[in-house]
C-alpha cells in the first residue's frame, strides 16, 4: 500500500502532469499508485520532491 494517489489529490495534480514532472507516463504513475509496480529510487525520489514528502511517506515498508 502507498499514498501516491492521495498525495496526488491533496496536490491538485492529475497522473498526466505528476507523469510529465517525474519524467514517466501517466500509466506508471497508475501502476505504482495500484501497487502493481514499484519504482526504482531515481524516479522514487523524483516524486517525492513534486509531492513535497519523503519517499518513505509515498512507500511505506509493509510491517514483517
Amino acid at each position: 500500500m502507498n499514498t501516491l494517489h492521495d498525495m496526488r489529490q491533496k496536490r491538485g495534480l492529475s497522473a498526466a502532469a505528476l507523469a510529465t514532472e517525474v519524467g514517466v507516463s501517466r500509466q506508471t504513475i497508475y501502476a505504482m499508485e495500484a501497487g502493481s509496480y514499484v519504482p526504482n529510487t531515481i524516479v522514487a525520489r523524483k516524486l517525492s520532491r513534486a509531492l513535497g514528502t519523503t519517499v518513505e511517506t509515498l512507500f511505506p515498508l509493509e510491517a514483517e
